[in-house]
């Protein structure tokens, strides 16, 4: 699988709300930088998520614009405006911010996320 394809597995593992489909393709050393919270073990990367999954009901989150700014065969960086919808309280609600994302071939080869920096718009 290419880091193009690993991206696009992560973000379609976010949308089932299932932490466990995301974790595959985390690296175990991942490290994730929210606007409001570090998480610097699988422990509280599946805490934060299943939280937000709880505060924003039937979320879709999804990319655009993602542009790859470095790449090799070790590691790919890509950033991207991320966009959510979702249910909040009952109400409807969307949101967007700005995403780096790292990812680094494992010993088998095969692509995982290391990093993700989200950061929102207001």
């Amino acid at each position: 699988m290419s880091y193009q394809k690993a991206f696009e597995a992560y973000i379609a593992a976010t949308n089932t709300h299932d932490f466990d489909q995301v974790a595959r393709l985390l690296d175990e050393g991942a490290v994730y930088w929210f606007s409001d919270r570090s998480c610097c073990c699988l422990e509280e990367i599946r805490a934060y998520f299943e939280h937000a999954w709880d505060v924003i009901r039937d979320e879709v989150y999804r990319a655009e614009d993602v542009v790859w700014i470095a790449t090799d065969v070790h590691s790919a960086v890509c950033i991207y405006t991320y966009h959510y919808e979702g249910y909040f309280q009952g109400e409807y609600t969307t949101g967007s911010g700005r995403a780096t994302n790292v990812f680094v071939r494992d010993a088998d080869g095969v692509w995982k996320l290391k990093h993700e920096h989200l950061s929102s718009i207001r």
